[in-house]
């Protein structure tokens, strides 16, 4: 399965995009509401995508989603619920990309690895940290 969608009861904690992933055209995995878009495109050589200028919105984000690029490495993604008790687990490797939407989360490197992490900003010390039960 290249798309992976973690869901726990009504809620989507995550979505995964493997490596593996192949496709035409573009693809968006996200509703339109999330804050974090997560797409797939593919397109041939000389494909030309219409220079443009992204408009000011203002929008308002009441969640933090973040997307994490594995550049390198395997990492297990373990995933909490309201009562910080784990309720999931996934294993992301070189290539895949997270997009992490809702809930509790933590992160185990089980080799050494390379992340690049983006969120939209600006930066607030939104955490929540926590002991799981």
């Amino acid at each position: 399965m290249s798309v992976e969608t973690v869901i726990h009861g009504d809620r989507v904690l995550a979505i995964i995009l493997r490596q593996t992933h192949d496709g035409a055209g573009i693809q968006f995995f996200t509703p339109p509401e999330y804050s974090q878009q997560l797409g797939y495109m593919k397109r041939p050589a000389g494909y030309r995508i219409q220079p443009h200028v992204h408009l000011r919105v203002e929008r308002k984000s009441v969640l933090t989603q973040e997307v994490l690029f594995m550049k390198r490495g395997r990492v297990l993604v373990n995933f909490y619920g309201d009562d910080d008790r784990k309720i999931a687990e996934r294993e992301i490797t070189t290539g895949d990309v997270i997009l992490l939407s809702e809930g509790g989360h933590g992160f185990e490197m089980i080799e050494e690895s390379e992340l690049i992490e983006v969120k939209q900003g600006p930066y607030l010390e939104d955490k929540r940290r926590f002991d799981p039960k």
